[in-house]
């Protein structure tokens, strides 16, 4: 006798039926959640959503935030659904700096989140949540004011000399040479970093098989796995511990730590000193009082970290905007030629010779053509924050309940032509002085702003200047 109906196959259909439906109405549970709210909404489907097109990864989320953000015009915000996880949307110029700045004490962490036992990751100033990440912040500022960074110059120069070595001897005079411009700015950035942060002589121009190199390369290597393994940290954080997400693999673990401790220990041991980041850790190691150490501890791991995270964000962030801009130039010799006017006659102005204050403020053309690229390809093309209070959207009587997750569509801002005329057009004039004063603040952020903004957004810009 079968326990509904007459027959068991019929009631393991029925079962397995009704299981479905148990599964689908879990999963597509919060899928009203916005339109109860008052909040127009991208539909979303179940198991994935609104977010299907970048879970089969058909998408980069940076230009599926892009198509949003113009879909939905001029809505200032728009909700979606990552899974069944409610996130907002956010395209209004003046919500962002609310978000960002004004208010950012009602979202003080990312929502990008790192496995915990990843310590290398989760415990780096990009990552590490408050209050552990203001205390952190504010010890390692240091290492980028102006002064440290004039200091770190003459360092980066060396490496600039190393560069115009081995460009003589590739012999690219005449038609015909062909140069990996990537593969070569990622070489350069990592022995500036190498130089600047760890005071190693990483040699990666001239050794394909430098141990910096290979680790950097591994880091930053994508692929469909790879690719799932982001798309958690970003978007899906329940997923990393879980699935025990790495972004440092053991091989580059262990490499960094060694690397660090290496170079600390001989720092220490011969009393040399060097405007570097190396310099300031130690000094954060020897002289951080006990009560502090509640909050982080700057030794192991958590010293390594620092290190690690500079040198993963220094390398790529820069290589990436130098090769870019050797590619804008390349296409727009008009541009080209300007700028190679502006930088002669700095040049002869200064006899010659390349100093730090020459690149900061001496060549606006330069920096134009530079903000220009990262408008293209800004660094992170999109920015998150999580409400860590419920917060009342200013003029509205929506709620973000705590643990909302906020997502700003930097690209979408980057390409609007209320903000950039013509804006697929690569134009440096762009970031003329009188543009940039007539432009709406918190349209243009490639290092992000407020209490978050970009640590090293100097020490980032540094390489692509002096590489240029």
């Amino acid at each position: 006798m079968a326990l509904i109906t007459k027959f068991w196959g019929l009631d393991l259909l029925a079962g397995f039926f009704g299981l479905i439906l148990i599964v689908y109405l879990y999963v597509t549970r919060n899928f009203n959640y916005w339109t109860k709210r008052g909040v127009r909404q991208i539909p979303p489907v179940p198991f994935f959503g609104s977010f299907k097109e970048i879970i089969l990864q058909r998408k980069f989320p940076g230009h599926f935030f892009r198509d949003w953000y113009e879909e939905y015009r001029p809505l200032p915000y728009v909700g979606f659904y990552v899974l069944d996880k409610p996130f907002l949307l956010v395209r209004d110029p003046e919500l962002v700096k609310s978000i960002l700045v004004k208010d950012a004490n009602y979202f003080q962490d990312k929502h990008l989140t790192a496995n915990a036992n990843d310590t290398l990751s989760s415990a780096n100033l990009f990552l590490i949540k408050n209050p552990a990440w203001k205390y952190v912040r504010s010890k390692l500022t240091p290492v980028y004011t102006a002064g440290r960074l004039k200091k770190m110059f003459g360092l980066m120069l060396d490496v600039c000399q190393d560069l115009d070595t081995f460009l003589e001897s590739q012999k690219l005079n005449g038609p015909g040479g062909v140069l990996e411009m990537k593969d070569l700015a990622a070489k350069f950035t990592t022995d500036l970093i190498a130089t600047t942060a760890y005071g190693i002589k990483a040699n990666s121009l001239n050794n394909p098989d430098a141990e910096f190199r290979k680790h950097g390369k591994r880091i930053f290597v994508f692929n469909t796995y790879r690719g799932y393994e982001f798309l958690a940290m970003f978007f899906a954080p329940q997923f990393v511990k879980l699935l025990n997400i790495q972004f440092f693999h053991k091989e580059s673990t262990k490499f960094l730590r060694e690397a660090l401790w290496g170079t600390l220990l001989e720092r220490q041991k011969s009393g040399i000193k060097r405007p570097d980041l190396i310099d300031l850790l130690i000094e954060l190691r020897k002289n951080q009082p006990e009560e502090e150490k509640k909050i982080f501890e700057f030794d192991g791991d958590n010293l390594v970290a620092q290190a690690a995270v500079f040198f993963t964000g220094g390398f790529e962030t820069s290589s990436t905007v130098i090769s870019f801009c050797l590619y804008e130039l390349a296409t727009h010799p008009e541009v080209q030629d300007k700028l190679r006017e502006e930088i002669k006659r700095v040049l002869e102005e200064n006899s010659g010779k390349i100093t730090y204050d020459m690149m900061v403020t001496g060549m606006p053309y330069l920096d134009a053509v530079i903000s220009e690229v990262m408008r293209f390809y800004p660094p992170l093309p999109y920015l998150d924050r999580v409400a860590s209070y419920d917060y009342k959207i200013p003029g509205s009587d929506v709620i973000l309940e705590k643990g909302t997750p906020v997502l700003i569509p930097m690209l979408g801002f980057h390409f609007d032509e209320d903000y950039f005329p013509d804006p697929f057009r690569f134009n440096p004039d762009n970031f003329s002085e009188e543009n940039k004063r007539a432009r709406k603040p918190g349209v243009y952020m490639p290092f992000g702003d407020g209490p978050h903004l970009c640590i090293g957004n100097e020490s980032s810009t540094s390489p692509n200047l002096i590489s240029l």
